[in-house]
């Protein structure tokens, strides 16, 4: 494996959301995960790759945790491990006997990570939930929407992967980092809300000072609210984006536009007050119609590799296509199937193409056996339903 993270090992309690995305950054940055699937999950015949992209990058084997050797299983593999990750509800690995107290005994350096929504304690702690909730109690949610309308969830962007796979991730390498200095492991404990309130660190610092006005959402700089910062509709049905929030850009935008030096297009006095936000409504309406009068394309060719601060509003297949992306690499092909590429990157410790998504218990035997556990060992716990290997025939990694 290439990447920065190239040799750290890590295990992966199988899970849905952020634990797998986590996994996934982890796995894309040069780490050897291994996914630790139910046995009860593993499915025989399988063709292909499965198709979940955040499956990427590592093997999976599968283990029955309620099954004495298979804890005993995943308390040997701990012991060869840099870190283990886990989304569960909290106390759910504890009675499963493999909670950070078990596993930190097996290997004191280890780096335990939990995610989970609520955190480990707190009166939310036990209940369920989702991003909707998370970003919602962490003060995130209510300013997300139009002025008039309801709050509007960003997908599960914020929640599930902003504030919490990536701040797992995050947080299991900074554990590692420090447990090569003080050769002592421990928990993180990554919780949604949180990861979800510190999203929003900017927007209190500008609550501070008057400049976001909590109780009018979509009124603000940021949040739809500025005529200079917004998504407006194209003769086509397509969309642009605009983002010309500083002076020098917010004249070029006007200069683009027509508005100055134009000819029948709104009076160019009324956008001078950029910042009499009194009036962004009304500017906003007049900009709309002008973004009207052309398609997308057009708009491309007046804006795009100019200073106006402007994109096309691309779906995910025209992503994968647009120039800039490609001469990124931006995307990339994963048996197959389109998909981002690992990110950021290096200029040293270049990372590979991943490899394509695994099937449940498809890497068992060859994971044990490289992990140290013996072909007669291997045979009796798969024998025992402790572990399974899927019969598959899908493409080895």
């Amino acid at each position: 494996m290439a990447g920065p993270l190239s040799g750290i090992r890590i295990l992966e309690i199988a899970g849905i959301g952020p634990g797998p995305f986590a996994a996934m950054m982890l796995a894309d940055m040069g780490a050897e995960v291994v996914r630790v699937d139910r046995a009860q999950a593993v499915r025989d015949n399988v063709t292909g790759s499965h198709w979940d992209v955040m499956l990427r990058g590592r093997r999976n084997i599968a283990l029955d945790l309620k099954h004495p050797e298979g804890v005993e299983t995943l308390l040997a593999l701990v012991e060869r491990a840099d870190a283990i990750i886990e989304g569960f509800r909290p106390g759910v690995m504890e009675r499963l006997g493999v909670g950070p107290d078990q596993c930190l005994a097996r290997n004191p350096k280890l780096v335990f990570g939990r995610m989970t929504g609520w955190g480990q304690e707190g009166p939310y702690a036990n209940s369920a939930g989702h991003d909707i909730n998370y970003i919602a109690l962490a003060g995130a949610l209510a300013h997300f929407g139009r002025a008039g309308e309801p709050p509007t969830p960003p997908l599960n962007m914020v929640g599930d992967f902003g504030g919490g796979g990536m701040l797992l991730a995050y947080g299991v390498v900074c554990a590692l980092l420090e447990s090569q200095r003080s050769g002592k492991g421990q928990v993180v404990d990554a919780a949604m809300v949180d990861g979800s309130a510190v999203l929003m660190s900017m927007f209190w610092g500008f609550k501070n000072i008057g400049m976001f006005d909590e109780n009018a959402r979509g009124t603000n700089l940021l949040d739809t609210g500025a005529h200079f910062y917004d998504v407006f509709e194209c003769a086509d049905g397509e969309w642009v984006s605009i983002g010309s929030i500083e002076p020098q850009f917010y004249a070029l935008l006007l200069e683009k536009t027509g508005i100055t030096g134009g000819t029948g297009s709104p009076d160019a006095t009324e956008f001078a007050a950029q910042m009499d936000r009194s009036k962004w409504p009304q500017l906003k309406e007049k900009l709309a119609a002008v973004f009207r009068t052309k398609t997308r394309a057009q708009w491309n060719e007046i804006m795009e590799g100019t200073d106006v601060c402007y994109a096309p509003v691309l779906r995910m297949s025209e992503a994968a296509e647009h120039p800039h992306n490609v001469a990124r690499n931006t995307f990339v092909k994963v048996g197959g199937i389109t998909q981002p590429a690992p990110a950021p990157r290096y200029s040293r410790t270049t990372t590979n193409v991943p490899t394509p998504p695994a099937h449940a218990g498809e890497h068992t035997r060859a994971v044990l056996a490289e992990w140290g556990f013996g072909a007669a060992r291997i045979d009796a716990l798969i024998a025992a339903g402790a572990a399974r290997q899927t019969s598959s025939t899908a493409p080895s990694k």
